[in-house]
């Protein structure tokens, strides 16, 4: 007997379900509407207006719909038809200032304790070393955590895990001038905090100290459970965290609960003790990787695991080295220069859409690289998935010109390759919900930039669609500028 007419292929749908597709999920909701709204941003109906503008005498912060302005003190909301404010918080002294800020959201499929903690909010540190929970729709004060005393000043915010694990670091430990000249030794150059987010807990912190990881440390950095650690001479070290929180944890300790450390008594991460530092590395940890590159830059990503390094020694700026992380064989074709000459460098960095891929931005020139097997060897080979050209096609870079009367003309500089009366690209960036990638280019034309922001087919580079933005760009790159544009319903 023959099947159902409107039966469905049973081998399809085991296929889509193994890949994590299921008919009733509210996933498959998500993508349509995902796909409905690429569709709609794409068509050629789609006409963009603008609809806000603000300037603003210090930075301007966007997130997830929201507009921070005068150092996250005023929040707007983007979302409805017209920017509404959501909060203005009172003028503060310079002890109040906020330092640094993440938005928190809510983690799926977790109990919390407090009815506001599946609402976003705003995490800020302060300059006191206050860090504040701060309601994301009306900016009142959920939690306070007081982080440490006058011994350190920590300054900024990241994330090892999105959403999971954040980390405070402080500014690097100096010494007053009289006290150096004094003989006295600094030994304690950074501190660092980490917590759980949503509920808030504390993790714990260490301190990175000179006699441990040597004399040269620049900066530090935690990210994906690695302790990163850098130095002057352009070393790069990394090292497993969660090892050293196993290994050199003295005592763990709960916020709001009552300690008794080093004969101080006190309520953690109330004031005026604040935060003990109870992860104390007493030797050098363990160490997991360590490359040698020119300004500390160092990337890791792909698949199979690779690192992106540029070699320590200025003649090498600008040049890309891709290298296997297993055992730091360089990848066939894994040298990737563009031999550009212009005032600003190219840069390079992992795709962030977990393909593996590679972005290569020049000032004329878009690579997207992939890691591909050479056959029957261990080796990975860098080929090019496609590239995005910048357009010059009216652009003559000619040392030699001939006048209407017919003497020649022999230019003595040539152009670079990023001079402002050439489109050259300043901006791109990746939109995950999309799957699109969007790229601004920039062509000067008199005293004026005019820009335009190109979405494209994120899996092949295709233009999809190109909107010329109205305003200067010399205006929107030297102040701080805010430009709200709005879809506008399609004709049909």
């Amino acid at each position: 007997c023959g099947a159902a007419p409107r039966a469905p292929n049973v081998c399809r749908l085991l296929g889509r379900r193994a890949c994590g597709f299921y008919a009733r999920d509210a996933g498959v909701a998500l993508r349509n509407n995902m796909g409905l709204l690429r569709t709609i941003l794409c068509q050629e109906s789609t006409k963009f207006k603008n609809v806000w503008t603000t300037h603003s005498a210090s930075p301007i912060a966007y997130e997830r719909g929201r507009i921070y302005l005068d150092n996250y003190r005023c929040c707007i909301s983007s979302i409805a038809q017209e920017p509404r404010i959501l909060y203005q918080k009172p003028k503060c002294s310079k002890s109040e200032k906020i330092e640094d800020a993440l938005l928190l959201e809510c983690p799926l499929g977790e109990m919390l304790p407090n009815p506001s903690d599946y609402k976003p909010s705003l995490i800020v540190l302060t300059v006191q070393n206050w860090l504040l929970r701060l309601s994301a729709d009306c900016g009142e004060i959920l939690e306070k955590v007081y982080l440490a005393g006058s011994c350190c000043k920590f300054r900024y915010l990241s994330w090892d895990a999105p959403q999971e694990v954040m980390v405070v670091k402080s500014a690097q430990n100096k010494l007053p001038a009289e006290a150096r000249q004094a003989g006295i030794q600094q030994s304690v150059l950074f501190h660092l905090a980490v917590f759980q987010v949503l509920p808030l807990s504390f993790i714990g912190m260490l301190e990175i100290n000179k006699k441990i990881f040597g004399n040269n440390v620049t900066d530090v950095a935690i990210s994906n459970g690695i302790l990163i650690v850098m130095y002057s001479v352009g070393l790069v070290r990394l090292y497993n965290f969660q090892a050293i929180t196993e290994k050199f944890m003295e005592q763990p300790f709960d916020l709001g609960c009552e300690f008794n450390w080093n004969g101080q008594v006190g309520i953690v991460g109330k004031y005026p003790f604040g935060l003990p530092c109870n992860i104390k590395i007493t030797d050098t940890p363990p160490l997991l990787f360590e490359a040698s590159t020119l300004e500390n830059a160092f990337q890791i990503g792909g698949f199979p695991w690779h690192y992106i390094i540029t070699p320590n020694k200025k003649k090498h700026r600008g040049v890309f080295y891709i290298c296997s992380l297993k055992d730091n064989a360089l990848a066939k074709n894994g040298i990737q220069d563009m031999k550009c000459c212009s005032l600003e460098p190219d840069w390079i960095y992992f795709h962030p859409d977990m393909s593996g891929r590679i972005i290569h931005v020049g000032p004329n020139l878009i690579k997207v690289l992939k890691l591909k097997e050479v056959e029957n060897t261990d080796q990975n080979e860098i080929v090019e998935d496609f590239i995005i050209m910048a357009n010059r096609e009216n652009c003559v870079n000619s040392s030699v010109t001939v006048t209407s009367s017919g003497r020649v003309v022999k230019k003595r500089l040539n152009l670079l390759d990023d001079d402002p009366e050439q489109e050259t690209f300043k901006i791109v960036d990746y939109e995950d919900e999309l799957d699109l990638l969007s790229t601004v280019a920039v062509t000067e034309i008199g005293a004026d930039g005019r820009a335009h922001l190109d979405l494209r087919c994120n899996e092949h580079g295709i233009l999809l669609k190109s909107i010329p933005l109205l305003e200067s760009w010399d205006v929107v790159r030297s102040i701080p500028f805010f430009c709200l544009y709005k879809l506008l319903n399609p004709r049909k």
